[in-house]
C-alpha cells in the first residue's frame, strides 16, 4: 500500500487552470514530500498511541469498577431475597397470630355472654330462694313467739300456720318430729293444746336455725358468685381489649410488611436487571478491549511497514549514484512534471472526487448524480456548478440537522413511551392484585353473611320450637294446677264437713245467700223465694252429707208398747278416728299444696328460662342482623371499589394498548432512521467533503500532492 502511494505521488501533479507551467526540482520535491509523510505518519502514530493508552486505562479501571458494582449488586440481591423471605414469613406469622387473636377474642366474648346469662339465672334463683326462706323464717318466728306466749290456738288460724304445714311436709326431719308437728298443727284453738316439755318449740327453733343457716349460706354463695362473675367479666374484658389491641397493631404491621415486601421485590427485580445489563456490558467490554488490542497491533505493524518503505525510498533517491544518474537522464528540471491543467482535466478531477466519496454500502444520491452529469457536460460554466454544490452542501447540512432532531425526538419518544408502558404495566398488575383481593374479600363476606343468615334462620326455628314447647308446658301446668286446686278444695270441703261433726268450732259455715234487689222486694212483701238450685260440681250435689230421717211409729196403736230393754244408746263420737282422718286429709292437702308450690316454682323457672332465652335470642338476632348489615355495607363498598378498579383496569389496559400501538408507530417511523443513522451521516459527510473538494478543484485548488 505504501509503494502504491509513493508511485502515485511520483506520477501525479496538477498545475493551475488553463496551462500555467511550474518549474521545480523533481527529486528534491519527491524526497521532501516523503519526509513530510514520515513526520505525519509518526505524529498520527503518537496520537493513536495516546488514544490506545486511554482506552486501555478505561478497560482496566472501568472493568474493576464494573466488576465491583456487579459484586455489590449480587450481594444486595442475596440480602434482598433473604429480607423478602423473612418479611413474607413474618407476614404469614402475623396473619396466623391475628387469626388466633380473633378466635381468642370470640371465645372470650362468648364466655362473657354465657357468664352473664348464668349470672342472671343464678340471681333469679337466689331471689326466689331467699324470698321463700325469709317467708318461712318469719312464719317460724311467729310460731315460736305464739308458743312461748301460750297462744298457739290463735296462731294456728293465721296464714303463718299454713306455711308451717307446708314446711312440715317438705322439711327434712324425723318421722316422730313430723308426726308431732302435724298433730300440733291439726289442733283447734279450743283444745288449748300445750306442748309437753317445749318439744314443738324446740322443733320449730331447730327448723328456724336450719333455715337461717340455709339463708346465710345462700347469701354467701350469691356474694361469691357475684364476686366471681365480676372477676370473670374484668378478666374477659381485659382479654378482649388485649386481643383487640394486638389485632389492630398486627394488622397495621401486616400492611406495612406488605408495602415493604412489594418495595423490596421491585428493588430486587431492578437490581437483577441492572446486574444482567452490567454483565452483558462487561462481556462486550472485554471483547471490545481485545479487539482494540488486535487493532493496535495491526496499526503498529502497518505503521512500521510504511515508515520502512518511506525510509528505503528516501535512501534510494538520495544515493550519490542515483543523483548522478538523474543528472544524466534529466538535464532540464523544468521539463519534469510540467503539467498544463485544462478545463477538461479539472472536470475529470472533480468527477473523481465526487465518485470516490461514496461510503461503502450507501445508495446513490440523485443530486450528486445531477452534479456529475453537469460536470460531464460542456455547456454549463463552473460558476453554476459551484452554486449547485453550495446549495447541495447547505441542503445536506439541513438534512443532517433534521436527522439529528428526528433521532433525538425518536429516542425521547421511545424512552417516554417505554416509561409510560412500564408504569401502566405496574398499575395494571397492582389493579389485578387489588381486584383479586377484593373478589376474595367479597366472597368471604358473602359466605359470612350466608352463615349469619343461616344462623338467624336456625335461631328463629329454635325460638319457634321453644315457644311451642313453652305453650305446651304452660297448658299442662294450668291443667295440673286446676286439678290440684280442685282436689285441695274438695279435701278442704271434706275436712270442713268432718269438722262440723267432730270439731264444730273449726267448722266454717257456707256463706249466706245474698239476695238481689228483686228477692228483697219479694221477701218484704211476704212472698216466698224460689228454691235454690242444687249445686253442681262433684256428684252433682255439691259435696255434702245428706242425713236421712226415719219416720216415727203410728200413734193409733191400740196397745202400749212393751218397755224398752236396758241399753246405753248414747252416741259416742269417733274422735280419735275422725282426728286421724282429718290428719290424713291434712297430709293429702299438704302433699297437694307442695306439689302445687313445686309446679308453680318450676313453671316460674321455666318461664324465666324461656324469657331469658327469648331475650338472649333477640339480642343475638339483633347483633347478627347488625353484623349482616355491616358486612353487607362492607361488601357493597368492596363491590363498588371492585367495579371502580375493574373500570380503571380496562382504562389502563386500553391506554396500554394505545401506548404499545404508539410505540409500534414510533418504531415504524424511527427504526429505519435509527438503524441507518450512522451510515447516512457517514455518507452525507462523505458527500459534503466530496462536494467541497470538487468545489475547490473547480475553483483552482491542486490536490495532487
Amino acid at each position: 500500500m505504501a509503494l502504491l502511494r509513493v508511485a502515485a505521488l511520483l506520477f501525479v501533479g496538477l498545475a493551475a487552470v488553463e496551462g500555467a507551467a511550474v518549474a521545480v526540482n523533481p527529486i528534491r520535491k519527491v524526497v521532501t514530500m516523503m519526509q513530510m509523510m514520515q513526520n505525519k505518519v509518526m505524529a498520527e502514530g503518537k496520537a493513536a498511541e495516546e488514544l490506545y493508552d486511554k482506552f486501555m486505562c478505561y478497560c482496566e479501571t472501568g472493568k474493576e469498577a464494573l466488576e465491583k458494582s456487579i459484586a455489590d449488586a449480587e450481594a444486595k440481591i442475596a440480602q434482598l431475597e433473604t429480607a423478602v423471605k423473612e418479611s413474607a414469613a413474618l407476614k404469614l406469622q402475623l396473619e396466623a397470630e391475628i387469626k388466633e387473636h380473633k378466635a381468642s377474642r370470640a371465645e372470650a366474648e362468648d364466655a362473657l355472654a354465657q357468664a352473664e346469662a348464668l349470672r342472671k339465672k343464678e340471681a333469679a334463683s337466689f331471689a326466689s330462694e331467699s324470698a321463700e326462706l325469709a317467708s318461712n323464717i318469719d312464719a317460724l318466728t311467729r310460731a315460736i313467739a305464739a308458743l312461748e306466749k301460750g297462744v298457739a290456738g290463735g296462731f294456728l288460724q293465721t296464714s303463718a300456720a299454713s306455711v308451717l304445714r307446708r314446711l312440715s311436709l317438705s322439711m327434712d326431719m324425723t318421722s316422730v318430729d313430723r308426726q308431732m308437728l302435724a298433730a300440733f298443727l291439726s289442733q283447734g284453738s279450743g283444745t288449748e293444746y300445750v306442748p309437753q316439755g317445749g318439744e314443738i318449740t324446740g322443733i320449730l327453733k331447730q327448723m328456724k336455725d336450719e333455715m337461717v343457716a340455709d339463708l346465710a349460706e345462700a347469701k354467701a354463695t350469691e356474694e361469691k358468685a357475684i364476686a366471681d362473675y365480676k372477676a370473670l367479666v374484668a378478666a374477659k374484658k381485659k382479654e378482649i381489649e388485649a386481643a383487640t389491641k394486638a389485632i389492630e397493631e398486627k394488622m397495621t404491621r401486616v400492611g406495612e410488611l406488605g408495602v415493604e415486601v412489594a418495595t423490596m421485590i421491585n428493588d430486587l427485580e431492578d437490581t437483577k436487571e441492572g446486574v444482567e445489563e452490567d454483565k452483558k456490558f462487561l462481556a462486550d467490554m472485554d471483547r471490545i478491549c481485545e479487539l482494540k488490542k488486535k487493532e493496535w497491533a495491526e496499526y503498529q505493524k502497518m505503521m512500521a511497514m510504511e515508515l520502512l518503505a518511506l525510509a528505503d525510498t528516501i535512501k534510494i533517491l538520495n544515493d550519490d549514484d542515483a543523483l548522478e544518474l538523474f543528472k544524466k537522464t534529466l538535464p532540464s528540471a523544468a521539463s519534469f512534471l510540467q503539467v498544463q491543467s485544462s478545463a477538461k482535466e479539472v472536470r475529470h478531477q472533480a468527477l473523481a472526487a465526487l465518485s470516490g466519496a461514496r461510503a461503502p454500502g450507501a445508495g446513490r444520491d440523485a443530486r450528486v448524480d445531477l452534479l456529475e452529469m453537469a460536470l460531464r457536460g460542456r455547456k454549463m460554466g463552473f460558476e453554476k456548478i459551484i452554486k449547485m454544490i453550495d446549495d447541495l452542501v447547505a441542503l445536506l447540512a439541513k438534512e443532517q440537522l433534521d436527522d439529528d432532531e428526528k433521532k433525538t425526538w425518536c429516542l425521547a419518544e421511545l424512552d417516554t413511551a417505554d416509561d409510560k408502558k412500564k408504569a401502566l404495566e405496574n398499575t395494571i398488575s397492582d389493579l389485578e392484585k387489588a381486584i383479586q383481593d377484593e373478589e376474595e374479600s367479597i366472597a368471604t363476606l358473602a359466605s359470612e353473611i350466608e352463615a349469619l343468615e343461616d344462623g338467624i334462620k336456625a335461631l328463629d326455628k329454635q325460638v319457634a320450637d321453644a315457644t311451642e314447647q313453652r305453650k305446651a308446658e304452660h297448658a299442662e301446668f294450668e291443667e295440673n294446677l286446676a286439678a290440684n286446686s280442685a282436689a285441695v278444695d274438695l279435701l278442704g270441703f271434706a275436712k270442713n264437713r268432718l269438722n262440723k261433726f267432730y270439731n264444730p268450732k273449726l267448722y266454717k259455715a257456707p256463706p249466706k245467700r245474698e239476695l238481689s234487689g228483686e228477692d228483697r222486694i219479694v221477701t218484704s212483701m211476704g212472698g216466698t223465694l224460689a228454691p235454690t238450685a242444687a249445686p253442681g260440681g262433684i256428684a252433682g250435689t255439691g259435696i255434702g252429707l245428706v242425713q236421712a230421717h226415719r219416720a216415727g211409729a203410728d200413734a193409733d196403736d191400740a196397745e202400749a208398747p212393751p218397755p224398752p230393754p236396758e241399753a246405753d244408746l248414747a252416741y259416742k263420737k269417733k274422735g280419735e278416728e275422725g282426728t286421724g282422718v282429718i290428719a290424713m286429709i291434712d297430709l293429702l292437702i299438704g302433699d297437694l299444696e307442695k306439689e302445687i308450690t313445686e309446679s308453680t316454682v318450676d313453671e316460674k323457672d321455666a318461664q324465666s328460662d324461656y324469657e331469658s332465652f327469648m331475650k338472649d335470642s333477640a339480642e343475638k338476632r339483633a347483633l347478627d342482623s347488625k353484623a349482616i348489615a355491616d358486612k353487607e355495607g362492607s361488601k357493597a363498598a368492596l363491590e363498588e371499589e371492585l367495579l371502580a378498579n375493574q373500570e380503571a383496569l380496562k382504562e389502563n389496559q386500553y391506554e396500554l394498548m394505545d401506548t404499545e400501538k404508539y410505540i409500534m408507530e414510533v418504531h415504524a417511523e424511527c427504526d429505519w432512521l435509527l438503524e441507518h443513522f450512522d451510515l447516512r451521516k457517514e455518507a452525507r459527510t462523505g458527500e459534503v467533503e466530496a462536494l467541497k473538494k470538487a468545489k475547490d478543484v473547480l475553483s483552482g485548488a491542486d490536490y495532487s500532492f
